[in-house]
């Protein structure tokens, strides 16, 4: 058995927010606040831009009580960041840096919560502690929305998300049918390579109320099929729904999005392009083509953080996650991620396993090929099997007024003592 280690641990959030966000961060900060051997709890500001501006939140200090609050809280109380970290063989400016506080607040576990890049941030750092013999534990705690983690079931964020999007879509879908004119109605989802947010919209179908076109940026996406799509479905019902991701691409690799919007004018921190205006543009167009009332809805930002209608497999299933990160660093686990695998059988169980962060930092995780339909404009029941159980369950958000009680932390900052 490896010999414990006593020292501080820091848990730093990046990324886009959700609703499990802190649900994580707080399962990982209530088992090192019960832990003898960790020494002190501190919460990077503004994750590892945090770390860089030596921004440290003393998280002992924090009422126990107001901490529980941040499992039904959105977002991130800790606040995350978008920064890529260089290569530290080029530049190991930053690096030196992190080492530098490290050291000075003893700390000998790391924790960062994120997505893809996140895991990549955290793989970096692991690498270069251990070249330089510095003692901590590195470990990824999973977040996304996106659901395109690699060697994960899937990942904390998106079973809220999904139940937000499908939920939302039926609403949608009881609009759009009320009126005696028929309408064309195109809902953008967020989701620029993989297309696991827009295939939720197909549990609003499992319903009965929801979309009646799917398109993913798993599969070229190609105007005229769409417009043909929507004309044989407006002749044959009145009234047309469809869910895109908003990186659908045509089978050149353009995003869709570029035919109607300059892409170039904004990139984030790792060179991504900005999405957005993709529902509207092709209502838009559909419009040209065909003399129907038209409309584009973009679900925007308030698909990530609808705690309101929260999973809540996935609130436990994100505390969980942060959790099992502290207890396996404990036990000496380092350079590793949280990772989620179903139990064999008919009911749904989740287990966590433990995968190589290299393993994960900048791979993509994509909807199958075999769950999507043949004309590529639809999900079949292995995806609804799939997605089903991700979204069972309630919240446990305390409402104040009529509304939401959310964590209101102290965030003390070391230097502030």
């Amino acid at each position: 058995m490896t010999e414990k280690l006593s020292g501080a641990c820091l848990i730093g959030q990046s990324g886009g927010p959700t609703s499990v966000l802190n649900a994580s961060a707080l399962g990982c900060i209530e088992a090192a606040l019960a832990s003898d051997h960790i020494t002190k709890v501190y919460g990077a500001a503004h994750g590892i831009k945090g770390v860089l501006n030596d921004r440290i939140y003393d998280m002992t200090l924090e009422d126990p009580a107001e901490l529980a609050f941040m499992k039904y809280t959105p977002s991130s109380v800790l606040g995350t960041c978008r920064y890529k970290l260089r290569d530290f063989l080029v530049d190991d400016t930053d690096y030196k840096r992190i080492l530098d506080i490290f050291t000075k607040y003893d700390i000998r576990y790391f924790f960062y919560n994120g997505g893809n890049d996140s895991m990549d941030t955290c793989s970096k750092i692991s690498a270069y502690l251990l070249q330089h013999g510095y003692e901590c534990r590195v470990m990824g705690i999973p977040k996304t929305i996106d659901n395109d983690l690699a060697n994960t079931d899937h990942c904390p964020g998106y079973g809220s998300a999904a139940k937000y999007i499908a939920t939302s879509c039926m609403e949608i879908y009881r609009d759009a049918k009320v009126y005696d004119t028929g309408s064309i109605t195109v809902l953008e989802i967020m989701g620029r390579n993989a297309g696991w947010l827009t295939a939720a919209s197909a549990l609003a179908s499992y319903k009965g109320m929801g979309p009646d076109l799917i398109y993913l940026p798993e599969l070229p996406f190609d105007l005229a099929d769409f417009i043909a799509d929507v004309t044989r479905l407006y002749e044959k019902n009145g009234d047309v729904l469809v869910a895109v991701s908003e990186g659908i691409k045509d089978k050149d690799g353009t995003y869709v999005s570029a035919y109607f919007n300059d892409l170039s004018k904004g990139t984030d921190a790792f060179g991504h392009a900005r999405m957005g205006g993709l529902a509207s543009s092709l209502a838009g167009f559909a419009n040209t083509k065909i003399d129907a009332k038209v409309r584009g809805i973009e679900f925007s930002l308030i698909q990530r953080c609808a705690a309101h209608l929260a999973s809540g497999t996935d609130i436990e299933e994100a505390y969980l996650a942060g959790k099992a990160a502290l207890l396996a660093a404990l036990e000496g686990a380092t350079d590793k991620m949280v990772a989620f695998k179903r139990a064999p059988g008919k009911d749904y169980e989740c287990l966590t396993k433990l995968v190589d962060l290299a393993d994960v930092a900048n791979l993509e995780k994509k909807v199958p090929r075999e769950w999507i339909n043949e004309s590529g404009n639809g999900m079949l029941q292995p995806f609804i099997d799939y997605a089903l159980p991700l979204i069972q369950g309630e919240t446990g958000l305390v409402k104040e007024d009529g509304l939401p009680r959310f964590a209101n932390l102290k965030k003390i900052m070391t230097r502030e003592r």
